[in-house]
């Protein structure tokens, strides 16, 4: 442990939660005399007592033994923000709610990112009573094809993976559709206009 920081660390969560020295000393069976040094720096807690300081100071370990806040910034994910990889050797499709490393058959693979839509990549979509039924005049040739159609909502996320020779077609429920993309294994990801 850092002395500075944790002692620092220490008394900044405990004013945090509004208690003393005596009464956070109290918590963990030890003096008030123990607390004033570690919150000065002249001495460290005994490290059968971490566990049940950082219980007594509403933290987790992690955050005690960094001497910093760990703050989950991302509470309000939005599916929107979703990030997208795909194996060019196994075609798998791996999805991700933040940054990531991601590897596949021994490779890094490269974050997937959306281009609008061009000429030779261009999607139509029909609408049934609660569907949306997606065509895309496409090549599906065993060497160029439509990898996959995914309809992207905001509670999640529906996916249709194609097959080369296949149909470039498929089905989605409307309700809370977003958007939809999709991957042309030679090409990369597009975004429907």
């Amino acid at each position: 442990m850092n002395k500075y920081v944790t002692g620092a660390m220490i008394r900044r969560l405990r004013e945090r939660r509004n208690m003393t020295q005596h009464q956070l000393a109290e918590k963990i069976n030890v003096s008030d005399k123990a607390v004033s040094k570690w919150e000065t720096g002249r001495g460290y807690p005994d490290i059968a007592l971490v566990e049940p300081l950082a219980e007594a100071l509403g933290v987790s370990l992690t955050e005690l033994f960094s001497g910093e806040d760990v703050v989950n910034t991302n509470r309000s994910f939005n599916m929107l923000r979703m990030k997208l990889y795909v194996c060019p050797i196994c075609g798998n499709i791996i999805q991700s709610t933040g940054e990531a490393v991601i590897s596949c058959c021994g490779m890094i693979l490269p974050l997937l990112e959306a281009e609008p839509e061009d000429d030779s990549h261009c999607l139509h979509i029909g609408r049934t009573e609660d569907e949306y039924y997606v065509t895309i005049p496409h090549e599906m040739s065993k060497t160029h094809y439509i990898s996959f159609i995914l309809a992207l909502k905001d509670d999640g996320y529906e996916i249709r993976k194609l097959y080369p020779e296949g149909p470039a077609e498929a089905r989605f429920r409307i309700s809370r559709t977003k958007s939809i993309l999709y991957f042309c294994n030679q090409h990369g990801l597009f975004r429907a206009r």
